[in-house]
């Protein structure tokens, strides 16, 4: 489906994201018409999905990363969903995956402090429903943290 054309662009945008269109058209070897007719079909078909911004959550004050790993009571039918719509309620978590196997669910959640990650804890983690088992892991560095794709 995509051509070497096509990895070139993408290469160029994951290099960088802020480059407007005639600088990622130059960059990629191509016109600006080109450019912005392949983007479309890259989008119509659900290669491209959006443009984000990327914020350093450290920059704004928060110094603690905590990764949770959450085993959920499997003999309630709706754990998984009234799990999910708690833990969406939560401002400090910012990240949600879902696992095969002993884990159900991890969350990432972001703190000022141990402070204020004692209180999120214990007033918005421990309250979230169906919950068997917790298994928390603290960040101390990210040693990778990449969007690069082998294109």
């Amino acid at each position: 489906m995509l051509d070497d054309t096509d990895r070139r662009i993408l290469r160029q945008m994951l290099a960088d994201p802020a480059a407007d269109n005639a600088a990622l058209a130059e960059r990629a070897g191509v016109t600006p018409a080109t450019l912005w007719r392949r983007l479309d079909r890259m989008r119509e078909h659900g290669i491209l999905q959006g443009i984000e911004a990327r914020i350093d959550w450290r920059a704004l004050g928060y110094e603690v990363e905590v990764s949770l790993r959450f085993t959920l009571d499997k003999t309630e039918p709706r754990a998984f969903d009234a799990f999910t719509a708690a833990a969406r309620e939560v401002p400090e978590v910012i990240e949600i995956q879902t696992f095969l196997g002993s884990v159900d669910i991890r969350l990432s959640v972001i703190a000022r402090d141990m402070a204020h990650w004692q209180e999120i804890y214990r007033s918005r983690i421990l309250p979230l429903p169906h919950v068997t088992d917790i298994e928390p892991l603290m960040l101390v560095a990210t040693l990778k943290d990449s969007a690069e794709l082998p294109l």
